[in-house]
């Protein structure tokens, strides 16, 4: 990436339309988010939507390639859907680059035989429908982390809770971070700050939250916020390029994640989907150098927490009764 000390800090066309007499509207300090990530940055790269070791070797191929800095990828069909060899190679894979692998747990409502999520409602969406369901997603967690898995992703906050328990309990390994999904994402700052306590570790909104809106969370919790600068359609197809240096004052710790819209969805992937998902994967990395060229033009791109850091630092917990 361009050195963020060559480039004085602007924003977006700021020069012309201050010559025209339309300059912005001058930043409120106060509205900035005071936190960083431990160990210092205040913002994190992530690809989503990585579905197996075919796409994974694709990603870190092309972030090579352009030079696209990662922290994290994530999967979204879940560890049911790979293979102890698929999920041991891509562990392995991430680990040796030290990246975080994050693999989505279990069984969802939207997968389940209840009719309710196909309703205009959408009933209860993404949650996992009756023990069964839990005890899946409890599953996958077990064998994920056994496997190597550092991050699990959640769409349920009784999952949530039961994993956050099982790690206290020394059932899942310390170190595992809990990341709650964008498809159940908080929209205020007293449910950002209920997930936090419920033991999420890292925290998606959705991607047409106002900059406002980060400004409130930030103000009652550190929590890192993962973001889609760019959403898949199934989250509203949003491309917020242009505000991603005011995404990251405002939602700081942020991890920027580059999704991609105008794409069909690829979830459960299986090989009948291969060349989609291996087209979408390369893409995504693309938006990925397209997002940092623009913070690299703004002079915005000096704050990138260190590569190979994962944890979320100290947060609030609920008390876990004994």
């Amino acid at each position: 990436m361009t050195d963020a000390s060559a480039t004085a800090p602007r924003r977006p066309g700021e020069q012309t339309l201050t010559a025209l007499g339309l300059s912005a509207p001058t930043l409120d300090p106060a509205d900035a988010s005071p936190h960083t990530f431990p160990g210092g940055g205040r913002w994190r790269t992530e690809i989503p939507s990585c579905e197996g070791p075919e796409a994974l070797a694709v990603v870190l191929k092309e972030a090579s390639r352009l030079d696209v800095p990662i922290h994290r990828i994530s999967q979204g069909s879940g560890v049911w859907m790979l293979t102890d060899a698929e999920i041991t190679e891509m562990a392995e894979a991430t680990a040796e680059r030290d990246i975080e692998l994050c693999l989505f747990t279990g069984p969802r409502g939207t997968w389940d035989i209840g009719g309710s999520t196909r309703t205009d409602s959408g009933g209860a969406g993404l949650r996992a429908r009756g023990h069964d369901a839990v005890a899946g997603c409890v599953e996958d967690a077990v064998r994920a982390t056994e496997l190597g898995v550092t991050c699990l992703l959640v769409a349920d906050e009784g999952v949530l809770w039961t994993l956050h328990r099982a790690r206290a309990a020394g059932l899942l390994p310390a170190d595992t971070t809990l990341k709650l999904s964008a498809l159940v994402g908080p929209v205020n700052p007293a449910s950002f700050a209920v997930y936090e306590h419920l033991g999420a570790d890292s925290i998606n909104v959705p991607s047409d939250l106002t900059l406002d809106h980060l400004t409130e969370i930030r103000r009652v919790s550190a929590t890192p916020m993962d973001m889609y600068v760019e959403a898949p359609d199934d989250l509203g197809g949003y491309v917020r390029m242009y505000e991603i240096a005011e995404l990251i004052r405002r939602g700081a710790p942020l991890y920027l994640k580059f999704g991609l819209s105008k794409a069909p969805g690829i979830y459960p992937y299986g090989h009948h989907m291969r060349e989609l998902t291996l087209a979408t994967a390369k893409e995504r990395v693309r938006r990925g150098r397209l997002a940092l060229d623009l913070l690299a033009r703004h002079g915005a791109d000096g704050d990138m927490a260190p590569l190979g850091s994962r944890l979320p630092g100290d947060l609030s917990r609920f008390e876990i009764s004994s």
